[in-house]
């Protein structure tokens, strides 16, 4: 068994909208995400209070991280693979984010250590590094790109290594999941509900299931598409 697979750090994040509504926002702020949605694909042309829950959490100047799954395999007592997963979750985003940089911080394999997220270079890995400088938090090695050759990036994306070079379409998780006959992630919300079940809910913890969910599903995935004959 290839000893790199025990370096992965599989992760998944989930994100919300800063605000629970438009007119919460710093006043600074409406103008800003008026000329962004302004850019943004409408169909069903909502005004941009209206699109503001819909759309901020998408992007890391309107939206925040609630909570970051996470996810390792070891060798269980038969000394088969096995997965091990956690959600982390704090009172505040940066108290989030210190914690979730504590964990990579304290890695036994720090400086080899690799993340890996579907569609992780495009959006887990760049939101949480935003996030992480706009609390004024220092960037862990594993996230903190200054500096470092492309070989020294330890960075996997499983959508990335679906497209075998072909950059035309994005590839949902879901998707990939199904035509590898992984059990579904999305059994009780979808990544479209989190916003509403975070603000109108108030249900935490319904996400952080979902969230953990979507990482074993991340882990199935990369081994099937490195060939890994291995339940988990």
């Amino acid at each position: 068994m290839d000893p790199q697979l025990f370096n992965i750090l599989f992760l998944d994040i989930e994100t919300a909208a800063q605000f629970r509504t438009y007119e919460e926002m710093p006043e600074r702020m409406k103008p800003l995400w008026d000329r962004k949605s302004n850019y943004l694909k409408n169909e069903k042309e909502l005004s941009p209070a209206e699109f503001y829950p819909e759309r901020a959490a998408i992007y890391a100047e309107f939206g925040q991280v609630i909570c970051i799954g996470l996810g390792g395999f070891y060798l269980d007592a038969d000394k088969k693979l096995a997965l091990k997963t956690t959600t982390l979750s704090a009172p505040t985003e940066k108290e989030l984010l210190e914690k979730f940089s504590e964990v990579l911080n304290a890695h036994k394999a720090k400086d080899s250590l690799k993340l890996c997220a579907h569609n992780g270079k495009e959006f887990d890995f760049p939101y949480l590094s935003r996030r992480m400088l706009i609390h004024g938090l220092p960037l862990p090695y594993a996230l903190d790109l200054s500096g470092k050759k492309p070989w020294e990036v330890n960075h996997i994306d499983t959508m990335e290594l679906w497209k075998f070079g072909d950059y035309k379409n994005y590839t949902s998780l879901d998707l990939l999941a199904a035509v590898f006959d992984i059990p579904t992630s999305k059994s009780d919300i979808s990544g479209a509900d989190v916003n509403r079940v975070f603000y109108e809910e108030n249900d935490l913890q319904r996400i952080m299931d979902y969230c953990e969910r979507d990482v074993k599903v991340l882990a199935e995935l990369y081994l099937k598409l490195k060939g890994v004959n291995e339940s988990i």
